[in-house]
């Protein structure tokens, strides 16, 4: 277990920077304390990889040193690594469409379909589904030149198209939105800010939701008033994941909470989290209607990520309408998608689905023969049933539960 220290001026969002950093990364945080009082903030974080080990890569340990030391603030690091920033400026030769609106089985193979049709190359991806919305950040590049498209007219046809499938047969206020990015926001927390701007946290609890938590491990998410210091206190405690920290810690600042101190320890499959809180105006959260949306919002944070269903792997040589062909084969043998990632390497498409059977019913062992019938003579094909209790990290390799960008970081570091 790596205990890292950081010790620097304190500034808001600097906690969501740090644990960025260790998220991508793909660590694990175990443990951590948070203090920042007056103009410092100093915490300590032990931090595992996927597998549970301590970090013996002294390259990952200087490129941690180097993005949170004093000259090397942390967007300089990150340009270096394309695949978590979002936008066009940022990504130089790939043009970043978000999409917003209702989900609905097979949405996400007519959205692809639509941009391999204008001869877009999906070149990354991420797709959260959540209470039946779905946001994705989708990646794209003309597929004859391999830069960005900026001609107007191809982006409203796209966009003309993609808002007609997001409308579906949509009858309710909440129509779909798709916006052309140009911020240098990262992807997982930008998936929130977009979910929790749609107000994904309102409606939960629908009869006919699968729950992915089973009761045990329900969120368990209380606000209480520290009187001595001024603060208000939420404890959060759930099933331990990787990336849970990041995700509270990400909608605490875009809710516009600072975070004076925490303390996050697992035990088991548990994980507790303690954070002391004020508004960034100084105030505490005093009334029951404040309370209530920040339990919402966290329990919607928690939620976004997870998932029971069953993970498919696959890793082909990229091509136009790659996304769109698996997507369509998914939808055609009666499956769902919950949750996506595409990310390109050199030649090579990576793609993880989480999928369930659109009448939520398990999935079938037949249907995953003849999903590997139909797309395994292409493609490597690999299927993983996510551990439903297990504290082991869903798998190695390639697929990490980083999930997609997962070992890019070589790259970067070498």
């Amino acid at each position: 277990m790596n205990h890292g220290m950081v010790d620097s001026v304190n500034k808001p969002g600097i906690l969501l920077e740090v644990v960025q950093i260790l998220t991508d990364l793909d660590l694990i945080i175990t443990k951590a304390y948070i203090s920042s009082d007056g103009g410092w903030f100093m915490d300590v974080f032990h931090v595992t990889d996927q597998q549970g080990k301590k970090l013996a890569d002294s390259k990952t340990i200087d490129y941690i040193e180097k993005a949170l030391g004093p000259k090397g603030h942390i967007t300089d690091v990150l340009k270096a690594w394309p695949g978590k920033r979002v936008g066009v400026h940022s990504v130089g030769d790939h043009t970043a469409i978000e999409l917003i609106g209702r989900d609905r089985p097979g949405l996400l193979s007519e959205i692809s379909a639509v941009l391999a049709n204008l001869h877009f190359n999906v070149v990354a991806a991420e797709v959260w589904t959540h209470n039946r919305r779905i946001a994705c950040v989708v990646y794209v590049n003309d597929n004859s030149t391999c830069q960005p498209v900026d001609d107007p007219n191809r982006l409203s046809t796209m966009e003309e198209q993609l808002k007609n499938i997001l409308r579906g047969c949509e009858d309710d206020e909440k129509v779909g939105r798709t916006s052309f990015s140009m911020g240098f926001t990262h992807v997982d927390r930008r998936l929130h800010q977009m979910l929790f701007a749609d107000r994904d946290y309102e409606g939960g609890g629908l009869a006919n939701e699968v729950d992915d938590y089973p009761p045990c491990f329900q969120p368990k998410i209380t606000i209480e008033r520290c009187e001595e210091k001024g603060y208000s206190v939420v404890s959060v405690r759930c099933k331990d994941r990787a990336k849970l920290m990041f995700d509270i810690v990400c909608t605490l600042t875009d809710m516009q909470y600072v975070v004076f101190h925490a303390t996050i320890s697992s035990d088991g499959p548990y994980a507790s989290q303690e954070y002391f809180i004020r508004h960034m105006d100084g105030c505490t959260l005093d009334t029951e209607g404040e309370k209530e949306r920040v339990i919402k919002c966290i329990d919607a944070a928690i939620r976004r990520r997870v998932s029971e269903d069953l993970r498919l792997e696959l890793c082909a040589k990229d091509r136009v309408g790659l996304l769109s062909e698996v997507t369509r084969i998914l939808r055609e043998n009666g499956l769902s998608v919950t949750r996506a990632g595409v990310t390109t390497i050199g030649e090579q498409a990576m793609n993880v689905f989480y999928v369930r059977d659109s009448s939520g019913n398990p999935v079938d062992i037949k249907t995953i023969e003849a999903l590997r019938k139909e797309i395994g003579h292409t493609t490597m094909f690999n299927v993983k049933k996510v551990p439903t209790s297990s504290k082991a990290p869903e798998t190695k390799g390639w697929g990490k539960t980083s999930f997609f960008f997962g070992n890019l970081l070589e790259r970067f570091l070498a």
